[in-house]
Order: structure tokens, then sequence, then C-alpha cells
């Protein structure tokens, strides 16, 4: 049995800066504000997506939600987690396992840092192969750093055009009253700011913000019961390339070069169908290689092809103006929906009906794909 999967509901919780609520009561108030978007009962969710928060993350999450799930992932690879539990999601759908999942995240990552319950510095710790990288303060800025210098070196890539990217998201924030950061950048802003990992500047790396957000995929009998038009989860892909910086084969290409490729194969679909692209954006060159990994230019033209800016990207502002409350995943899928939907005011893509989604994890580390497209 394939059925077709809709996203049906879509809600972010309050963002930017929160400092008064817990991580649950986040996950709480955009799972409830998705299921109203939706228009559906809470008693047709039956599937549980989440990942994050709390010693046994779904069952906790799930509990706090009033939920009792048959169906649940706590699938956890970074920043791509969220695209790559919205195929595990899709497929459950459409093999009858469940019904309606819900995938929900929230953090305090900004408040916690700013109340003393954290550092600034985040450790995934020096076990298994991280042993071999971290006594030498191999920090997770420095590995897309070096990346983003071979792929300089290789292609001559200029910092001026990464500094594009910072500037084009601050433009598309500036369009969005629940960015963070909307005053206007420039290219010089970018490029003369406190070097943070050479090449980037401060403005070449995510902001932090707290914030959550929820996404509901239905079956399709679900469809004519929703209070908005259906976004259809048209292709997925899915892929894991690396952890230790020595065993990537290539620092200029992306595990999104095989997650995008699945998803679009999938989907029947080519990147020159796509109205708009959401990418994971913790850093200006993360945009760069994922569009030239997602095929929309060729390999070591992303430089000159953001400088073009001719396809619509990271529309809310992404997670350098938007806002990044760590596994920023899941805020792509609400972007790209609202975006099918014609709910983007101000930073509308004039007849959106094809997007693609792409969320990429630990330091280049996984990618997740999705296509999405309305009827």
């Amino acid at each position: 049995m394939r059925r077709p999967v809709a996203i049906v509901g879509v809600a972010l919780s309050d963002c930017g800066r929160v400092d008064t609520a817990t991580p649950y009561a986040l996950h709480a108030q955009a799972a409830r504000r998705a299921l109203a978007d939706s228009g559906l009962d809470r008693s047709v969710v039956d599937g549980l997506a989440s990942a994050g928060l709390g010693t046994l993350a779904p069952v906790e999450v799930a509990e706090y939600l009033g939920l009792r799930p048959r169906w649940v992932d706590s699938t956890s690879v970074g920043g791509a987690t969220w695209e790559v539990m919205a195929a595990h999601a899709a497929d459950a759908i459409a093999a009858g396992h469940a019904e309606a999942v819900l995938l929900v995240y929230g953090s305090t990552a900004r408040a916690d840092i700013r109340a003393g319950r954290r550092t600034a510095n985040l450790s995934f710790g020096a076990r298994g192969p991280l042993q071999f990288e971290v006594p030498y303060g191999h920090t997770l800025v420095a590995k897309y750093a070096m990346a983003a210098r071979r792929h300089m070196h290789q292609y001559g890539t200029t910092p001026e055009q990464l500094a594009t990217v910072a500037v084009r998201a601050r433009e598309n924030a500036a369009l969005n009253p629940e960015a963070m950061f909307r005053d206007p950048i420039t290219v010089d802003d970018v490029l003369s700011g406190p070097l943070i990992a050479d090449p980037f500047t401060t403005l070449h790396c995510c902001l932090r913000s707290d914030g959550g957000c929820a996404v509901l995929l239905a079956a399709r009998e679900y469809v004519p019961d929703t209070a908005k038009a259906p976004v259809w989860v048209l292709g997925t892909g899915e892929h894991v390339s690396h952890t230790t910086m020595s065993e990537w084969e290539d620092f200029t290409v992306s595990p999104a070069a095989v997650s995008g490729r699945l998803a679009f194969r999938r989907a029947g679909l080519a990147p020159a169908d796509m109205d708009f692209a959401q990418v994971y954006d913790a850093f200006t060159y993360m945009t760069l290689v994922t569009l030239e990994d997602l095929g929309f230019c060729a390999k070591g033209e992303g430089g000159p092809y953001v400088e073009q800016g001719t396809l619509p990207v990271n529309t809310d502002g992404g997670g350098l103006s938007a806002c990044h409350p760590g596994m920023r995943g899941l805020f792509l899928l609400v972007e790209a929906v609202r975006q099918l939907r014609g709910e983007a005011p101000g930073r509308q893509v004039e007849g959106a009906r094809l997007g693609v989604v792409s969320g990429t994890g630990g330091w280049f580390c996984s990618s997740g794909t999705v296509v999405l497209g309305r009827a």
C-alpha cells in the first residue's frame, strides 16, 4: 500500500528572544498551533517524531503533549534531523503504519546561555572518532571554515561571494516580521566583522535564538477535513557522509549531492522545476555548496550563482538572520509550506508550486532532502 502524503499543518512557537519559556513549553505551543493550522483534531495524531530533548526524547515529549503515539522516530543527525524524519514519517504513512505524524521541536539555546544554564561552547565530547580531532582544537566552526577554504582554493570562490549569501539572507529577513535580525547589511559589513574562523566573520555565521516549530503530515484521506490546501510530499532522500574529517573524501561535496539526487529522482522532477529552495545555512558556505550539490549549478560555480541570486533561497531569512535555535531543519519545512500555500506576505514567491528543502547535519555529516508541491 502506498498512499499519497501531505503536510497539512505548520506553525512556529514564539521565536527569537524567549526568556521565560521552557523547551517543553515551546514544543507544546508549536504543536497546538500546528494542529490549529491543520484544522484536525489531536485524536488523529498517532505518530510523533522528536529529537534533542529529554533522556528518552520522543517518550518524554509525547507525555508532555498528552499523546500516546503508536509510531515514533527519534533519529538525530544534527540539522538534517527533520528532513530525515519527514522522509521516515511519509514512508510510514504511505505504508499504513501511521495516519498522522507530528514533527515537533523547541529550544531555549539563547536563553539558557543568558541565564547561565549552559556555556556558549557546544561540545560533542571526545570519545570515539572525535578523540582524534578534539585535542587539536578543531571546533565545529573550524571544520566548516576549512571546507570553505578548500572550495575557495579549488574553484576560486571569493570572500565577497560568501558574504553575498549573508546579505541576501538579511534582505529576505527584512521582509519577514518574525525574523530576529532585519536591519540591512552590506558585503563590506560582513567582511569587516570580527573573524571567527578564517574565512568566516561573525555575519558569516548563524545567529543564536530561542524558538520551536511543528509540522503535521497526514494521509490523503484526511485532506478533505483540513483547514488549508495540502502540500504534498513528492520525493525524499537521505545520506550520511562522515564524522571524522579525514574520512571525508572531498571537502567541496556535501551529502546533499546524494540526498538531493534521490529526492528529485523519486519525485520525477529536476532542480530546474523548483520555484525556490530552503537550505540549511548555519554558515554561508553551506548555502553555496548545497545549491551546487542539489544541481542548481555545476560544481565550482556556486560563487557566481549566489551572486546572481536568481533563485529564491531561504525566503524567511534563514539561520543567518531569521532564527537558529539549534537543529533548524524543521523551520525550513515550515517556510516551504507557507510559500506553497501563498502565506508569506511581503516575501511571497509569486506562483510557487514546487520547492525543495534540504537540511544538513553535523559538519556536513548528514543530509536530508524533501521535494514538495501543491496541487
